[in-house]
Parts: C-alpha cells; structure tokens; sequence
C-alpha cells in the first residue's frame, strides 16, 4: 500500500495528495459493496442450512453497519491526505469523536432490533398470551431511545462537556418537555395500559361510545387505528380509547347475538307467525354462518297502533355474518308471509267522523 501511494506520489506532483483521498473513498465503496455481497452470500448458504432464522436475522441487521463502518474509516483516512485540511487537525478529530459514538449507538440499536425480530419471529407466537407480541413495538422504540441517549452521554464526555452540567440541564429541560408533552405522554401511558389491560388487540371489531367502530389494525405508542367499513383508517389517540366506553365483539368470543324486529296485522294467526318466523330464522342461520347449536328465539313485544309486533334474536358466528344474515332473513320472512297471507301492516291512523243529530241548532 505504501508504495503505490509513493508511486502516485511521485507521478503527480502537487496533486498526488488529491488523488490519493480520491482513490482511497473509491476503494471503500469497493469494499463496502464487496462485504455486502459476502454477506448476502452467506446469509442465504445460512438459510438453506439452518433450521433457526437468528443466523440470517443477524446478519441482515449487520449489512448496513458495515457498509457504514467502512465507508466513514475510508472518508476519514482520505482526509488526512488533503492538505487543506493540516491545519484543521482539531476540528476533524472532534468530527470523529462525534461521529464514531453514534455509528456504535447505530450498530447497537441494529443488533437490538434484531434480536427482538428474532424473538417475534420465534419465540413470541409460541407463548400463550399475546402481551409480548403488542409489547414488542414499544420496546424496540425505547430499547433505540436508551442506546442512544447512553451514547449522546459518552459523547459529550469525550468533548469535555461535564456530564453531570448536562443531566442537570435535561432534568429542568425534561421537566418542561414533560409539561409541554403532557398529551403525548397520556397518550404513550394510555397505549402501554390497553396492551397490559387488553381491552382491544389487534384483529378485533369494536366500537367506541364516540360512534367510531371497525377492526383494530394497530396499537401504536401514540395512537390506535381502525379500518372502518369503508376501507378507511380512523386514527384515534389512546388517551380517548382509555376513557372511552369499549364494546368488543371478539370478546369473550366472535360469534354476536342480533335481533330483527317486525309487526303483524290484528287478525293474523299469532301461533302460525310464530312458527314460519322461527323456521325462516333457522334456515337463514344455517345459510348465513349462524351458530349450530343456538335456537332462534321468538317474543311478541307490544300492541302497537296498526299491529301486533315482535322480535327474534338470532345468533352468527362473527358480526360480518350478522348484517348478512338480517339481510336474507328480512328477504325470506317477507316472502314466507306473503306465501301464507300474513299481512306487515304499514304505519295508518283511521279518522272516525260522527253527523250532527237532527234538531240541533248551530250556533
């Protein structure tokens, strides 16, 4: 190495020292590039090789910092050829202080990372409970926040910067950060409590007493999401799910109860509208995914002002099952009704008018 650069050295004059730095970033992106491509290489002989995805998860996390490495080891060794720069000795070593704690901050959070993606790949479904897998996110984003912050400490030790100065200062500066972020902070709490408490998890359909109601498509640390059914995502900060009124329906399981209501004339046969609504409500069950072994159940409610009305309750077994159901099930009784000349009177009100009698004068 030493001769070719005193081969450059003496075949380009003043800008030897120019070409050198050129050439030595150049060789690093060639470098950079050819320890990626063993990487990858080695990664895949890995996967065809191992049944375990910690192999291949590692090495994936370490393509980026050593493509990183080797480029900022290639800038800073081509700086030291540029005469320019002699005279700013100081300031570019400052530079590297700086630079090299956060690329460690950097390859320290890729290998945190990696190890959770391989515990959420391996590990988490295994488990029974499923509080691991909605804490995951967080702890990935505090374990990146801790590593970090630990290594913006060690940085301004390696300055000068009294560590305890700046502790002090963050401790008065966190203090009015805590008070300017009091929502956020809600909010990050109110995530942490709904992960532990589960009152929702991802893939329910719920519905909030603000009206809002969908599937849960994501617990974040700031904010939960909903996909409505009309494929739009409503974001809703988990402070307002914390103190919101919360019906689940995949708790404690899927299957939803429903009920249709519906009125008969006066003069119909109440114990054959009984029967043909019962057995309408069993055959819809049995098209429209209801549950096997629930019986439909069928209650006369009231005398109402133009019929005699009542409700059946029908159960399927998820909520998407239910709307599809009410919908057949008004379809079929209608039918059935029509068939056996039962009458769903409309809504009327009948006017009596009485003659005056003879003899009675007007005034």
């Amino acid at each position: 190495m030493e001769q070719i650069i005193s081969a450059i050295q003496s075949f380009s004059g003043p800008y030897a020292d120019y070409i050198i730095a050129f050439l030595i970033i150049l060789a690093s992106i060639v470098v950079a590039k050819v320890a990626s491509g063993i990487i990858t290489f080695a990664e895949g002989r890995l996967v065809s090789r191992s049944k375990s995805s910690a192999d291949d998860i590692l090495l994936e996390s370490l393509k980026g910092p050593v493509k990183v490495g080797i480029l900022i080891f290639g800038i800073f060794l081509a700086l030291g050829y540029l005469p320019m720069l002699s005279q700013y000795g100081a300031e570019v070593a400052t530079a590297y202080t700086v630079i090299i704690p956060l690329f460690v901050a950097y390859l320290a959070s890729r290998l945190v990372g990696a190890g959770i993606e391989w515990y959420s790949a391996e590990v988490a479904h295994r488990t029974k409970s499923d509080v691991d897998d909605q804490f995951l996110p967080i702890i990935k984003k505090v374990a990146y926040g801790i590593i970090f912050g630990i290594m913006i400490v060690v940085m301004f030790n390696q300055l000068g910067i009294r560590v305890e100065t700046v502790i002090a200062a963050m401790g008065i500066g966190g203090l009015a950060v805590a008070l300017a972020l009091q929502p956020t902070l809600s909010n990050f709490f109110s995530g942490a409590q709904m992960v532990v408490d589960r009152p929702l998890r991802i893939g329910d359909f719920v519905e909030l007493d603000s009206g809002d109601k969908g599937t849960v498509v994501d617990i974040g640390w700031r904010s939960t999401k909903i996909r409505t059914y009309t494929n739009n995502i409503v974001v809703l900060p988990n402070g307002k799910i914390a103190d919101s009124k919360i019906i689940n329906y995949n708790t404690p399981n899927p299957s939803v109860g429903f009920t249709v209501d519906c009125g008969v004339a006066y003069d119909s046969d109440l114990e054959k509208v009984e029967k043909i609504s019962v057995d309408v409500a069993k055959k819809v069950m049995e098209k429209c995914n209801g549950v096997k072994d629930f019986e439909p159940l069928f209650r006369y409610r009231e005398f109402g002002d133009s019929s005699i009305n009542f409700r059946i309750i029908m159960r399927t077994k998820s909520l998407a099952d239910r709307y599809l159901a009410t919908h057949e099930f008004i379809k079929a009784l209608k039918k059935r009704f029509d068939k056996e000349g039962i009458e769903i009177p409309f809504p009327q009100v009948d006017v009596h008018t009485e003659m005056p009698k003879k003899g009675r004068k007007s005034r």
